[in-house]
């Protein structure tokens, strides 16, 4: 017997009147296990599963012949016994720049405040959730675990378990070999406003748009300016590409790597703290996963650190091994 797909919406006060002028109103899509229906008295506890940039929630859910959707993936997962029942929670966190890092940002919007303050407490309000720390996870894939890992940290009291896969980490091999690409890009099209405005004009995004666009989606987010067009500061210069050192360490205030010493006891207290990446990542995030490790090591923090022959697409078969892990460290049945 399969799940439920349900996707419901969320009003949401933080997001209203955001300076991107995305929607205030999103569509959460919401993973019901078998016996939802039929065991009306059962709570169960809630993963939640953030997508990678460019990506929404209801996204994850639509397979295709050679890879099964999350819905697909839970329900073989839990009819093979791999997997106790859960809920399975996609949030929408995508915006005209292709994504928030669920942060909140002046120049963005308070999707990190969003998921946390009004996703959380609408689906515990709505479904029959275990809600509390012990019965809640979060996990993700790239932009995805990077929330995943960051809102963990930041919310001890909210979730009790993470799965990172390929998330961001250690910007030094992720971020700085996409630099020229971007200087290149944004010359071309005369600075920040005029690349946004071309790349909202034309359906043909090319890999040189999309990287450009990406850089512009993480400097709203770690670097917000008022000052600056679009409210982003680049932590490099637009015409030679130099780092700026004192945006770039804005940045790395943000990384992972430089996160984990402050938030080392919320860490601690998790049950499963998981992390992945294959060995062939383009963003090198094999490499930053290494370092993360290294450094959790040192805190002595428990983790669960896992490498695989592959890059950093088309890895949701990767869920396999965290979904399960996740829900059993959640005392799933």
């Amino acid at each position: 017997m399969p799940g439920t797909l349900r996707i419901e919406t969320v009003e949401s006060e933080v997001l209203r009147g955001n300076p991107l002028g995305d929607p205030a109103t999103r569509r959460v899509a919401v993973w019901l296990p078998p016996s939802y229906q039929s065991s009306p008295q059962r709570r169960y506890p809630v993963i939640y599963w953030l997508a990678g940039y460019t990506g929404t929630g209801e996204m994850m859910f639509q397979g295709n012949p050679w890879q099964p959707g999350l819905g697909e993936r839970l329900d073989r997962l839990v009819a093979e016994r791999t997997m106790g029942e859960v809920i399975v929670v996609a949030p929408d966190g995508f915006t005209r720049l292709g994504g928030g890092q669920y942060l909140d940002s002046p120049s963005t919007g308070a999707y990190e405040t969003h998921i946390v303050n009004e996703v959380i407490p609408a689906i515990d309000a709505r479904f029959r959730t275990l809600a509390t720390r012990a019965g809640r996870g979060i996990g993700g894939k790239s932009s995805g675990g990077f929330g995943a890992l960051v809102l963990a940290m930041r919310h001890e009291a909210t979730f009790s378990a993470v799965a990172c896969h390929s998330g961001d980490a250690y910007f030094e091999l992720s971020v700085i070999p996409d630099i020229p690409k971007t200087v290149r890009t944004l010359r071309k099209h005369r600075g920040v406003e005029g690349f946004v405005r071309y790349f909202g004009s034309t359906e043909a995004k090319r890999s040189d748009d999309i990287t450009t666009m990406m850089m512009l989606a993480l400097g709203a987010c770690y670097s917000p300016d008022s000052s600056r067009p679009l409210g982003i500061a680049l932590p490099f210069d637009l015409e030679t590409g130099e780092l700026d050192w004192e945006i770039w360490r804005r940045w790395k205030a943000w990384d992972p790597v430089e996160m984990v010493a402050a938030h080392a006891s919320a860490l601690r207290a998790l049950t499963l703290l998981f992390i992945d990446a294959g060995t062939r990542d383009e963003w090198s995030l094999d490499l930053g996963a290494r370092v993360l490790a290294s450094r959790l090591t040192a805190l002595r923090v428990p983790f669960e650190h896992q490498e695989f022959d592959d890059g950093h697409r088309s890895i949701n078969y990767r869920y396999d091994v965290s979904l399960p892990k996740m829900a059993a460290a959640l005392g799933a049945t």
